[in-house]
């Protein structure tokens, strides 16, 4: 879609996610890339703001993930967080090293000079530190505009060009100001315009799915009950109608009366075709004597397509399958590639796909993290028990089940599951 993108760059932070996040908030759209984009493919895209993320590694370690230098000199202003700052630092002549002790922790900065990246915050702003390295002596070009309570620079800026930098954290909520820090780069430095909202989105996502599918084209939507695949299923329909069939899988993995519910109320309430398939049995043996949870995965993922793939040739012989993948599916299953993030655990629904299935997927919401997926819901009018159902992972009970998957621990583990979720609803 052509719309402006703050490129996110990843070297490693547990904080990454956060960091695009944060950007989202803001009706801006951002997106996690690898560190080892070039600057000629930064500049075939429509960015108008570049972020360095954090990460683990130490920029004089002979591994330490790099950036491509030329990214400095696009004239797109960059702002560099901890390890990025120090990349920075590194790639113009300034020197980072560790000298015994990192900070850990809050710490309150105040300002050296003004810096429109700095801009209303208080004379000693509150910041979270998370560092063992620091900054010994500026690169060409650079200025110091804040200092930490220890004497450590806090934050740059480049005298002729658009780069700053910050040694702490001011995506996670410890940096009290951390949200103005951001909004100063976003809007007043890289003058990015906060288009990026729900409406927006649905828009541009129906006349998408209407050009991909075609006239004619007929789809299965996988509907599992929760609020990503409901909300899948009604971009769905507003798309292209009842070409669109959603289809629910009974796998025997679900909550106690979890079937009926959908069937029942969701069903009313979301107003749409949905088609019931019972594969209590194929699930189940499928998955006997299996105790590690990646093959559980991947056994679900295959079975869900083996099952979409029968429903398909009852329904005008669909050739796409549309479900309800999100942001995060995609980085924990190491699918984005992103430099030096793994996979945590692969999602049944990205890791877990087989090679030979036959529909052309279509992924409505995999841009989005999972409060702009209810954001998405509330601006297409879907009802609150919907939005606000208890997430639910697509693989069920089976991945809360340590070891082998029995009927007896399936009984328990419903119980269980049942008294837990009433106990939610009861308290509020």
């Amino acid at each position: 879609m052509n719309k402006q993108t703050v490129a996110v760059l990843d070297f490693g932070s547990q904080y990454t996610q956060l960091i695009a996040r944060r950007i989202r908030e803001k009706n801006v759209y951002s997106e996690i890339l690898p560190h080892t984009i070039s600057a000629d493919d930064i500049r075939k895209k429509n960015i108008p703001a570049i972020i360095l993320s954090g990460g683990p590694s130490s920029v004089y370690d002979n591994q330490a993930p790099q950036v491509d230098p030329q990214i400095l000199n696009l004239d797109i202003p960059v702002l560099g967080i901890c390890y990025g700052l120090h990349l920075m630092i590194n790639n113009s002549g300034g020197n980072v090293l560790h000298k015994g002790q990192g900070e850990y922790g809050y710490a309150k900065i105040h300002s050296e000079s003004e810096s429109a990246l700095l801009k209303n915050l208080s004379p000693e702003s509150k910041v979270w530190m998370s560092h063992g390295d620091e900054i010994d002596s500026l690169g060409n070009g650079f200025e110091t505009i804040a200092r930490s309570s220890n004497n450590i620079v806090a934050a740059i800026q480049h005298h002729d060009k658009p780069l700053y930098g910050v040694q702490f954290h001011p995506e996670v909520v410890h940096t009290e100001e951390g949200s103005t820090i951001l909004s100063n780069f976003l809007f007043n430095i890289a003058d990015c315009k906060p288009e990026w909202t729900a409406a927006h989105f649905i828009s541009e996502t129906i006349s998408s799915i209407q050009e991909k599918v075609g006239e004619n084209g007929r789809v299965i939507t996988g509907l599992s009950g929760g609020v990503d695949s409901s909300v899948v299923g009604t971009l769905l329909h507003k798309a292209i109608g009842n070409r669109s069939t959603c289809v629910f899988i009974d796998h025997g993995l679900l909550r106690k009366e979890e079937a009926g519910q959908v069937m029942g109320s969701l069903k009313d309430g979301l107003g749409l075709n949905i088609q019931k398939y019972d594969y209590v049995e194929t699930f189940i043996s499928k998955l006997e004597g299996i105790t590690d949870p990646e093959k559980k995965r991947k056994i679900i993922g295959e079975q869900f397509i083996r099952a979409f793939e029968i429903a398909a040739k009852e329904h005008g012989e669909a050739k796409f399958l549309a479900q309800g993948t999100l942001y995060p599916d995609v980085i924990e299953s190491g699918g984005s590639a992103l430099g030096p993030a793994v996979t945590i655990k692969s999602h049944h629904n990205v890791g877990g796909l087989p090679d030979d299935m036959d529909f052309e997927l279509i992924e409505p919401i995999r841009d989005l993290f999972k409060d702009e997926v209810r954001k998405v819901g509330k601006e297409l009018g879907l009802p609150d028990f919907v939005l606000d159902r208890h997430p639910f992972p697509g693989p069920g009970l089976a991945v809360r089940i340590l070891g082998e998957i029995t009927e007896n621990h399936l009984r328990i583990l419903k119980e269980a599951d049942h008294i837990f979720i009433n106990i939610l609803h009861e308290t509020g």
